[in-house]
């Protein structure tokens, strides 16, 4: 199966539109986040869902983690999918998100810290339609939620792929260096990325276009 690709990090609808060009399958808009790269305004990141066209899915990236907070995200950016990248506050809050927009798409992330993550994601795989995992650490006094750059251990994220049956994008110091073989060790349905495309914090055609075909060549 083809290995689906979500840019992250887009910060203008010309982003956006390089992207989707490139071949991009969904992009990702950096809402209110505590740490990392690429936060854009809800207002923006709007614009920038309005902007693209479909099949090509808009994530929202919400750092909130109730069910007020994040539907006042979604509310305001109508993305196609809400990519969760803390805890959520109790379990119910996915039944919440599911009544209040029934056509969202919940991705979870699971930050790999250990082998407790594999669990986490057993446990959570029937509340949402797919997981995203990252290299954050959501413990420190300023929640590290994404956009480190850093690789983790794929070997746990290659045990999550088999122990869950929803989609798994796979994210964390992705360049077009490494992508085989994180397709080969981890098997992942997507890769996700951000810093692994830009320069200067601005998305990198030629970086992009590279990383394109990596993946393509897997």
């Amino acid at each position: 199966m083809r290995t689906r690709v979500k840019v992250c990090c887009i910060a203008s609808p010309a982003e956006a539109a390089m992207a989707i060009r490139l071949g991009a399958d969904a992009v990702g808009l950096v809402g209110p986040m505590p740490s990392g790269p690429g936060v854009i305004s809800l207002d923006l990141a709007a614009e920038i869902a309005r902007s693209v066209p479909p099949p090509v899915a808009s994530f929202l990236l919400s750092s909130a983690t109730t069910v007020d907070g994040l539907v006042r995200h979604v509310d305001v950016c109508r993305p196609t999918a809400l990519q969760i990248v803390d805890a959520v506050a109790a379990p119910a809050v996915y039944a919440g998100l599911r009544e209040a927009f029934p056509w969202l798409k919940l991705v979870q992330v699971i930050h790999v810290t250990g082998p407790e993550s594999v669990d986490e994601a057993r446990t959570l795989a029937s509340s949402v339609d797919a997981f995203l995992l990252d290299s954050g650490n959501p413990n420190l006094s300023v929640k590290e939620l994404g956009g480190t750059g850093r690789v983790h251990d794929w070997a746990t994220s290659a045990r999550i792929v088999r122990a869950v049956r929803v989609p798994v994008f796979l994210a964390g110091g992705l360049r077009a260096e490494n992508a085989v073989q994180a397709i080969r060790d981890v098997a992942p349905y997507g890769l996700d990325l951000c810093s692994g495309v830009r320069t200067d914090g601005a998305l990198d055609e030629t970086k992009l276009a590279a990383f394109m075909r990596a993946v393509r060549s897997a």
